[in-house]
């Protein structure tokens, strides 16, 4: 066993028996690269990548491929969601270098930590113009010891360029006090029209496979239709929901998504489901559920949830991080059957017309679907009258393929995507008025400040103990990300729970990463905190990928909690981060779909309700049951004065008093919710 046998990242401890001397991240590997002055090689994946593990099996796990990277490198294993500082650093780096990336993600660096070549999967054997990877080791050996002046210029330059992209597509920033009048529906048209250009409008979703879920895009869509009526935008999010929840990113028999699909049709995902993906989808899907009312929402989002807690929900209510796409070695095994299989499965209980019939609705032929196999996906949407029996189909086949051999669990607890996932389980809790789901999002924030809080000090990672029964081991400072959007987690239960505690404790969240986090300009802020000293380059990560952009959560953020706290410099801000980015936003909104919609929340406004009086949380929870994005929202059944929203309005004895406001401007107080929601409609 190698040095990773002592670490606690699934991926991580993947690697402790393979013969190559893995160190993990730590000043000790990189002490000894500067000591014995040799090249570091530097492997990033995460524990549900395919060929992450294609890669261990084909080289690491050969006696006489370790014995060469051993020879002449020092090997750095990262786990890039325990350490994405790293990871973006230098997947940057690569991507620089070869104009590709992906993972397995490899990176030779000088003693000095600065990269200089890398690239992403090499096989064992040269093959469609791509080296072995034993070819690339020797060869970095010997250019490293032949040509180590060309090296260190080119990785000097490379890390002036990594330092000069913190500012790509940036324009400088202006004075805009509280005004947001530069900012027009004719910049968010211009958005939209750019999204339209790359959607696919038969299959849903944007540009050519692979396809991601682009959420953020979804979003963008249905509020552009909230806002404007044009019902192209609303299509458009909806086939894009209606081909991923028919095809077969989606699990058809234990529910949640796949984290993207291969082909154009949704069909073949690669099959490792993420936490952040679900929790993403799930909020989306809310948004569709609210706009639409389509029951076939609220299925899939409930069959989601469960999956959630069924399989990635720790027992004291953390949220695991992922299940891996292979099984038995096989790529998709577990999710994948014959014609044959499941006609003497459901035949054996419910007959031959039911296997029959299910094989006609889920697409099961015997030559397969998807590499001599299926993957069960909907081609149209089933008749009612079957729904009863399909789900009994279903049922009987998640029987049996719980005596598969599972996925492997990675079972990392990480604070941004559990802040994700409380706040997908918030907003179906609201939407459905589910009891359930609320005691979940309260028992996973009571967990996260107990585990991720720790002598005045946040972390990023937690582990569990072996009992998989406990949460633990709290490591690594917090990210940006991470802190952004426990802020923004807290803020939403807030409004929901009309919880006061909450919402001063995601404002204390908001003044510590303003200290800790913050660029010179005091405008944008760093992945990375002042205390952390490891990475080669402070990067400042501005676009939504798989994830969303902590600078756009702290955007909407310092908005929003502005106008909460009357704090005039924090939406200030705000507007100068948007000032900055809108450009990118406008002429690139598939990859900065936050910042596109928080401009449209700019320029739509965004409303302030207060709601008074003893039936005040209730009523708070009956309105965001609506769809009504761009708000913020309080509700109080005592007197209080702490928020300015709540100055100046007045319990009136046995009535519940709604006030609707912008910029604390007040329209007449009403006593009935429906006449709110007439006046928030005919606004």
């Amino acid at each position: 066993m190698n040095r990773l046998s002592k670490e606690t990242s699934p991926y991580l401890l993947q690697h402790a028996h393979n013969p190559v001397d893995w160190f993990p991240w730590c000043e000790e590997a990189l002490a000894i690269a500067r000591k014995t002055d040799k090249p570091i090689l530097v492997s990033i994946g995460y524990s549900a990548c395919h060929w992450c593990h294609v890669m261990e099996r084909e080289s690491f796990e050969d006696a006489d491929t370790a014995r060469v990277m051993n020879d002449h490198f020092i090997n750095i294993k990262i786990d890039r969601e325990e350490r994405p500082d790293l990871d973006h650093v230098y997947m940057d780096a690569v991507q620089a270098m070869t104009g590709g990336g992906g993972w397995p993600l490899h990176v030779f660096l000088t003693p000095e930590a600065k990269p200089f070549y890398g690239g992403t999967y090499f096989p064992p054997i040269a093959v469609h113009n791509r080296p072995s990877w034993r070819e690339v080791l020797f060869a970095i050996a010997k250019a490293f010891k032949d040509k180590r002046s060309e090296i260190e210029e080119q990785a000097n330059t490379l890390i002036e360029h990594l330092g000069k992209a913190n500012q790509f597509g940036l324009t400088s920033t202006i004075d805009l006090g509280s005004s947001s009048a530069r900012y027009t529906k004719e910049q968010l048209h211009q958005a939209f029209t750019q999204i339209m250009g790359q959607a696919d409008r038969h299959w849903g979703g944007f540009g050519r496979a692979p396809k991601f879920p682009q959420t953020f895009t979804i979003s963008f869509l249905l509020r552009y239709y909230h806002v404007t009526g044009n019902n192209e935008a609303l299509s458009q999010a909806l086939v894009s929901l209606d081909n991923m929840i028919r095809g077969g990113i989606y699990d058809h028999l234990g529910g949640g998504f796949a984290r993207y699909s291969t082909d154009t049709e949704w069909l073949a995902p690669h099959f490792e489901k993420m936490l952040y993906d679900n929790a993403l989808l799930v909020n989306v899907l809310c948004d569709a559920y609210q706009l639409t009312r389509n029951s076939r929402y609220e299925t899939v989002i409930r069959d989601t949830l469960a999956f959630v807690e069924r399989e990635l929900m720790s027992p004291d209510g953390a949220f695991y991080s992922a299940l891996d796409a292979d099984s038995e070695g096989v790529e998709g095994k577990f999710y994948t059957w014959s014609k044959q299989e499941i006609t003497n499965i459901i035949s054996g209980t419910l007959g031959l017309e039911a296997a029959e019939l299910f094989c006609s609705v889920y697409d099961i032929s015997n030559e397969g679907n998807w590499e001599h196999t299926n993957i069960p996906r909907l081609l149209e949407w089933p008749d009612d009258k079957d729904l009863e029996l399909l789900q009994q189909c279903r049922a009987r086949l998640v029987e049996e393929r719980s005596k598969r051999v599972r996925p492997g669990l990675d079972h990392k607890i990480l604070l941004s995507w559990n802040a994700m996932m409380n706040m997908a389980f918030s907003k179906a809790a609201i939407v459905f008025k589910d009891k359930h789901y609320e005691n979940i999002v309260l028992q996973n924030l009571a967990l996260v400040k107990e585990v991720f809080e720790r002598d005045a000090e946040i972390f990023h990672t937690a582990s569990f103990n072996e009992s998989l029964n406990r949460s633990g081991d709290s490591k690594i400072p917090a990210f940006l990300d991470d802190l952004a959007l426990y802020a923004d987690a807290q803020l939403w239960c807030a409004e929901w729970s009309s919880n006061l505690d909450l919402l001063h404790a995601s404002k204390k969240l908001v003044e510590h990463i303003i200290e800790e986090f913050s660029d010179e300009e005091q405008v944008f802020f760093y992945y990375t905190g002042y205390s952390q000293n490891d990475v080669i380059v402070r990067k400042k990560e501005m676009y939504d990928g798989a994830t969303p952009s902590g600078n756009a959560i702290m955007a909407r953020l310092l908005w929003r909690l502005g106008i909460y706290f009357n704090q005039n410099t924090w939406k200030e801000r705000a507007l100068k981060m948007v000032d900055a980015i809108h450009q990118m936003a406008i002429k690139y909104p598939t990859s900065f779909g936050l910042w596109a919609d928080f401009l449209q929340e700019i320029v739509e406004g965004t409303a302030e309700i207060t709601i008074m009086g003893s039936e005040a949380k209730w009523a708070v929870r009956e309105v965001l049951a609506d769809f009504l994005p761009y708000r913020v929202i309080m509700g109080s059944d005592v007197e209080n004065q702490s928020l300015m929203l709540f100055k100046g309005k007045e319990l009136t004895s046995g009535k519940t008093t709604f006030y609707y406001c912008r910029e604390y401007t007040c329209s007449q107080p009403v006593f009935e919710l429906e006449q709110l929601r007439k006046m928030i409609k005919n606004e």
